[in-house]
């Protein structure tokens, strides 16, 4: 073997076509929250046949409930673990290196309403420098660029002194808790992690808190002929939206938090309530007897969830005091789903400093530090004291319809990726 043919960055430049069919194929398998069972056989059998020792790693609920990062996410009601693994694999290091987990979630949202779509959701088709589909970007181009890492490292037989750890999981979409959780409950403890997020030439520092919330208001049902017989539950909710619309407002002049507004678009928007869902009625000729309210609330690091949890319910205390009706029969609140704590990664440590080098030594560019606005896998590894970043390809539209990634900025990725790995574990020298 020729040294440009054992040289693993070489290997990804000249085989990048195989990758970009690689994140083809997983973007054509759905796999929406509850549903990833189907893309995690196909990633065993890619990873089975770089012998990284794969096996599927299922979610056992009880080992999850003895944690404090735990919560029931809405996919494990519906779905249970019982179809859904994680897959996890090694490539053994000769020892004496420091190890490092590569960490993608293989989970991705709805593409409804797909008839919005310039595009078939599941196509990965290819325009330009950009790949299409639901997951392209959030975050299956990502996965892909931390396996080919890998491969390009067995390809050219580049021996590492650390172990590397590869895994998709599944459940991040919701809460992360069956997969990224499970995985720091029960994998061996590494010395550092990359998530693969998107991102372009960011790394991400840190998640935001995240809480869902219900609030239930009963009135009395009515026929619309008599309504002054039944109290409406919608009119009787209005007040609570509006007192939650105002801390919302209040919330976004106060709270601050430098690496989600370092965004311009992000100023004042550390911190977001938003009204979700509500349901209401059944009937325009009667009177609903009964309205239920659903929110997700965001907080950026240096709140806790007690915190927001008393602001919210003395948010609505307060409402209730001022209404006859509602002081007289109390909404219930219930909180559910997400209960997710924010983190935040110490910018100082040496594996940040590493990645941030090696991002100007590929790209060019001084890595911007950004995070905090959204809740993220990544607060698992440092909720267990082990340093990790988002780090991963430029995409657009995620969670929105025509969602697509960078083909050019993946294959950097993956560059800088195979460049971290091999100063953080080690590479062994021939004797």
């Amino acid at each position: 073997m020729n040294t440009e043919e054992s040289n693993p960055i070489t290997w990804i430049r000249n085989n990048q076509d195989k990758l970009v069919k690689f994140i083809q194929d997983i973007v054509m398998i759905p796999s929406i929250s509850g549903k990833e069972e189907k893309v995690q056989k196909f990633i065993f059998q890619k990873l089975t046949e770089l012998d990284l020792n794969i096996e599927y790693v299922y979610p056992d609920i009880e080992t999850l409930q003895k944690s404090d990062d735990y919560f029931e996410t809405t996919s494990f009601i519906k779905y249970g673990y019982e179809n859904r693994p994680n897959v996890a694999g090694i490539l053994k290091g000769t020892g004496g290196g420091r190890s490092i987990c590569l960490s993608g979630h293989i989970d991705v949202v709805s593409p409804e309403p797909v008839e919005q779509w310039g595009y078939d959701p599941w196509s990965g088709e290819i325009k330009g420098d950009f790949l299409y589909g639901r997951g392209a970007g959030d975050m299956k181009a990502g996965v892909a660029a931390t396996i080919f890492a890998l491969k390009a490292l067995i390809e050219t037989q580049t021996k590492l002194n650390g172990d590397v750890l590869i895994e998709t999981t599944i459940d991040e979409e919701d809460g992360g808790i069956g997969g990224n959780l499970y995985m720091r409950l029960t994998q061996p403890k590494v010395d550092a992690a990359i998530i693969p997020e998107p991102g372009g030439y960011t790394i991400g520092i840190a998640s935001a808190g995240v809480m869902y919330f219900r609030v239930i208001v009963t009135g009395i049902p009515a026929h619309a002929a008599t309504a002054h017989f039944g109290v409406n539950a919608i009119v009787k909710m209005l007040p609570i939206i509006e007192a939650l619309n105002s801390l919302n407002d209040e919330r976004q002049k106060k709270i601050r938090y430098k690496y989600v507004e370092l965004d311009p678009t992000m100023k004042g928007k550390a911190t977001t309530l938003n009204i979700g869902v509500i349901n209401a009625g059944d009937w325009p000729s009667t009177v609903p007897g009964l309205c239920a309210l659903e929110c997700r609330i965001g907080f950026p690091p240096g709140e806790t969830r007690d915190m927001i949890m008393n602001q919210i319910e003395k948010t609505i205390q307060n409402t209730v005091n001022n209404d006859t009706w509602l002081k007289d029969h109390p909404p219930k609140i219930e909180w559910f789903g997400w209960k997710a704590q924010p983190h935040e990664q110490n910018l100082e440590h040496p594996f940040v400093k590493l990645l941030d080098r090696k991002i100007q030594q590929f790209a060019g560019v001084e890595p911007v530090y950004r995070g905090g606005s959204a809740g993220l896998d990544t607060r698992f590894f440092v909720h267990h004291e082990i340093p990790a970043v988002t780090f991963g390809p430029f995409a657009e539209r995620l969670h929105s319809i025509n969602e697509r990634v960078s083909i050019s900025s993946t294959v950097k990725i993956t560059e800088i990726l195979i460049g971290t790995i091999m100063d953080w574990c080690g590479v062994e020298r021939n004797k």
